[in-house]
């Protein structure tokens, strides 16, 4: 078989199941794609995370966000437009940190960090119900306030780890503005739409000579397919089963990272 060929269908088949986490809780779907990146095409850890992240500037979050709306989650755009402009700034520099640290380092690092959030995501209990018509999310200044330094904290660790920041966002979201799950993952799905990774993406193809675009487009295609189904069967579930099932992924991402170097 043509080797691009190869590398846009082995993206597809990445983007489809990255797409489909992305639209169930919200998360930009590196949590799949990184792993899968790695052990399908034998990327380094270095290039599966900088083609995760190119494979986000298009927006394939959009059907995902449509889906959210139609069934009446709601978010403020002032509030993601906050989060977006701390986030350029932290993804810049953590993937110049992460171009400094070497591969198995860093391997091991992103699968300790996995483990650490689905132990975190199982725990979190979900906030109770707020009537938005009665409790707006908040005041512009605690947008301002709370919304930098959650965006920036995001960008470092998506920069870092190649991820899309959801993971950061989505628990600092739920207690600080008492989100309920679907609209904190709502408001990770926005910040997707603006191609917030190109700091982070340009940091990691001039470190590593390039990065695999038959790859990253075949795994941008399936993301938006992967994403709207995602989305449907999330909207339909609860938040507490929804954040069970996240953090069982996560765990088992963990193990794959940690294998693959066996």
């Amino acid at each position: 078989m043509n080797p691009d060929l190869n590398h846009l269908l082995a993206g597809l088949g990445t983007g489809l199941c990255g797409g489909a986490l992305s639209g169930l809780f919200g998360v930009g779907g590196g949590i799949v794609m990184v792993p899968l990146l790695a052990v399908v095409l034998g990327l380094d850890q270095h290039r599966a995370q900088g083609a995760t992240l190119a494979a986000m500037l298009l927006p394939t979050g959009l059907p995902a966000v449509i889906q959210y709306h139609r069934r009446g989650v709601r978010t403020s755009l002032r509030l993601v437009g906050i989060l977006v402009l701390a986030f350029l700034f932290g993804i810049y520099g953590g993937a110049r940190v992460a171009n400094r640290i070497p591969s198995e380092p860093l391997r091991w690092g992103y699968a300790a960090f996995l483990v650490l959030l689905a132990v975190m995501t199982y725990v979190r209990r979900e906030p109770a119900p707020v009537d938005r018509a009665m409790t707006p999310l908040d005041p512009p200044m605690g947008f301002w306030s709370s919304g930098l330094p959650i965006g920036l904290l995001a960008g470092i660790v998506s920069g870092l780890t190649g991820l899309g920041g959801a993971v950061v966002v989505i628990p600092l979201l739920a207690w600080r503005f008492r989100m309920t799950q679907h609209e904190a993952q709502l408001t990770s799905l926005a910040m997707l739409l603006p191609p917030i990774g190109l700091p982070g993406v340009y940091v990691y193809a001039k470190a590593q000579g390039g990065l695999p675009w038959m790859v990253i487009a075949g795994v941008a295609v399936g993301f938006a397919a992967g994403a709207l189904a995602g989305a449907r069967v999330a909207t339909r579930m609860r938040g507490a089963k929804l954040k069970q099932i996240y953090a069982g992924i996560v765990l088992l991402m963990a193990l794959l990272v940690a294998l693959r170097g066996r």
